[in-house]
């Protein structure tokens, strides 16, 4: 495929994932009007979130080593199809208990978008090249999500956050026959050395040691990442008194510039630090998270919104450049018949073991932490002001994950030299064969 081929796709790529983000950010972004509506407990908030992740994790496995044999294009269509239409249904929920199996129903369809897409691109690029595309398909993340908050606020506040609901679905409607208009590459199309087709094996790609500290920092990575974007809007609300507008548009702000500029950063220095290191990829994964971790706990502390946005977009784009630099360094330890799998396997225990936590914990210690705020003043009930306080006191946890994310990809450097090496005398399947 030529370059111009491979940019179009990646730019269709790129767009059906920004949609996957605007969708799954929606309920972030309208999470303040729903909680008002229905009477909810921001554990019940949080709830709606993992049980998401529960479903996209688990459904997410057997559609990841189908992207292993079968038309990835149809497997993208198909889900995006399923994700749209469930959007819109949640429009029409009559209490918690059906916006919450509409949630159920929209995790089935976007399961299949990273290891079939993130499998494609590997497919478009050589590995030396990777990372920049990578990077850009996941700027889906911080653009959806800004978009989402951007729309979804403003519009929820004039005409109600079902119609909200309804305008994530419509962009489907285009990107669907883009979609279906392009050329799937064969696989093992963009690698410099041949690699034999081989089976997909879990039980392979499960003795590869770098997996293991790669999937530890998806979990810790994705707990951040579905805390700030489930409790963002309200904790900008609830601590500095932005309306539901305001407080979308700010979140939007955070996504768009602190996201985008981290995305690119990673792409960029991806590419450069391979030529130079073979573990450059997650030894930059891991400075630039520790990095991040104290700028996050003075923009979650901070008493003036401006300084807090500044420094949440700071430390939210330090948390994004995290895709680029490790997605690709899985490229790198994995053989191309396998990254379906791979990428199945890897977001399979990292949303069971953090993303699935981060809104259900982080609601819950809330909860706890506003109780004890008011038990503390003597207050008979909770208050919106003792929420507040439970809210900000809760999103600390943030910047601490962020300082062992550091640790578990600096573990991840040490090991991955090696595990290039054995991929690049055989396949994966043979090199880690009992």
């Amino acid at each position: 495929m030529n370059r111009r081929a491979a940019y179009s796709s990646l730019a269709v790529l790129v767009a059906v994932n920004v949609l996957n983000f605007y969708d799954r950010h929606v309920i972030g972004a309208l999470t303040e009007p729903i909680r008002k509506e229905f009477g909810l407990s921001d554990s019940q908030v949080g709830l709606i979130g993992s049980a998401f992740i529960w479903l996209y994790a688990i459904v997410g496995l057997p559609l990841g080593r189908a992207a292993d044999s079968r038309s990835r294009k149809k497997l993208l269509a198909s889900g995006m199809l399923v994700w749209t239409a469930l959007t819109g249904v949640a429009a029409m929920a009559a209490n918690y208990t059906m916006l919450l199996f509409s949630r159920l129903g929209f995790a089935v369809g976007e399961a299949v978008v990273a290891p079939a897409a993130t499998s494609w691109i590997g497919d478009l690029f050589p590995a030396g090249g990777r990372s920049r595309p990578l990077a850009l398909f996941m700027l889906g993340v911080p653009v959806g999500g800004a978009l989402s908050y951007f729309f979804s606020g403003p519009v929820a506040q004039a005409f109600g956050w079902r119609a909200a609901m309804v305008l994530a679905a419509v962009p489907a409607v285009i990107l669907l026959p883009l979609l279906m208009r392009l050329a799937e590459p064969v696989r093992g199309a963009a690698e410099t050395h041949h690699e034999p087709i081989a089976r997909s094996s879990m039980a392979a790609i499960l003795r590869i040691p770098t997996m293991w500290w790669i999937i530890a920092s998806g979990a810790l990575l994705n707990f951040n990442m579905y805390a700030i974007g489930t409790f963002l809007p309200a904790f900008l609300s609830r601590i500095h008194g932005l309306t539901l507008a305001r407080s979308g548009i700010a979140t939007g702000i955070v996504f768009a510039v602190g996201g985008v500029a981290g995305g690119l950063l990673a792409g960029r220095l991806g590419d450069r630090v391979i030529h130079r290191r073979e573990n450059g990829r997650l030894l930059s994964a891991a400075a630039i998270s520790a990095i991040g971790a104290p700028i996050g706990y003075l923009g979650i502390g901070a008493g003036e919104v401006l300084t807090a946005i500044t420094l949440i977009a700071l430390a939210y784009g330090t948390l994004n450049a995290y895709y680029g630099l490790v997605y690709s360094a899985i490229q790198d330890i994995v053989a191309p018949a396998m990254r379906g799998t791979a990428m199945a396997i890897y977001f399979l225990a990292m949303y069971l073991c953090g993303a699935s936590f981060g809104p259900l914990l982080t609601g819950k210690l809330s909860d706890w932490m506003a109780r004890r705020a008011a038990d503390a003043a003597g207050a008979a009930g909770l208050t919106e002001a003792f929420k507040a306080v439970g809210l900000q006191q809760a999103m600390f946890v943030i910047p601490l994950l962020s300082l062992l994310l550091a640790f578990v990809l600096y573990c991840g450097s040490r090991t991955i030299a090696a595990d290039m090496r054995k991929r690049a005398v055989q396949p994966v399947s043979a090199a880690y064969a009992d």
